[in-house]
């Protein structure tokens, strides 16, 4: 063969391999069932987090893909052995729940903006369209509502261990007030969800 050839022959294998583009299977993925994915690479409890809401999105996805009917039984070992492992690591069941949901399934559309409803998108959607995504979107108002009273409970357990009665009261009106928030934002529900039959 020609210099000339074995160069072009080098160039165009180089360029198909830059590309994704196998030789023998052109575009097609060879092997493509998916390899037992690593959890190693998850450094951090964020991380661990978003790994969990995408784990069981797909685990619910596959076992209910059928329908209620015919939910499937046993899950791919590709699936399952990352899936317990986040799980574990979390000291959360593999089975999708609401810090799957709400606490992790949240994002800003425009990160500089408020936290408030027109504001805030789902990162997976999950079957339910508009209501489901309301749900999910005010159950985040009522969440970050919270953070007051949960401030409150700490220092009225620091108030009890001092111990000091002023900032126990005062702790206590603090948590009074963080529910009436709560109360007042988990209202906007009605808005939102359709009324049940």
């Amino acid at each position: 063969m020609e210099p000339q050839t074995e160069n072009l022959k080098t160039a165009w294998q180089l360029s198909l391999g830059s590309y994704y583009i196998s030789e023998e299977y052109g575009f097609l993925l060879p092997n493509p069932l998916m390899p037992l994915l690593s959890c190693q690479f998850l450094k951090s409890y964020r991380q661990q987090r978003l790994a969990h809401l995408v784990l069981s999105s797909i685990t619910m996805g596959y076992v209910w893909q059928e329908g209620e009917t015919q939910p499937k039984e046993v899950l791919p070992r590709n699936l399952a052995i990352p899936f317990v492992e986040v799980s574990r690591n979390l000291g959360l069941p593999p089975i999708l729940v609401h810090s799957d949901l709400v606490l992790a399934n949240w994002t800003k559309r425009n990160s500089e903006g408020p936290l408030e409803i027109s504001n805030l998108d789902t990162i997976i959607l999950f079957p339910g369209g508009e209501s489901l995504r309301g749900f999910i979107l005010v159950t985040v108002l009522v969440e970050k509502a919270a953070v007051p009273g949960i401030k409150a409970l700490a220092q009225a357990m620091h108030a009890v261990l001092q111990p000091s009665q002023d900032a126990l009261l005062k702790a206590l009106q603090q948590l009074k007030l963080c529910i009436q928030d709560m109360t007042r934002t988990l209202g906007r529900m009605h808005g939102i969800m359709p009324p049940c039959f």
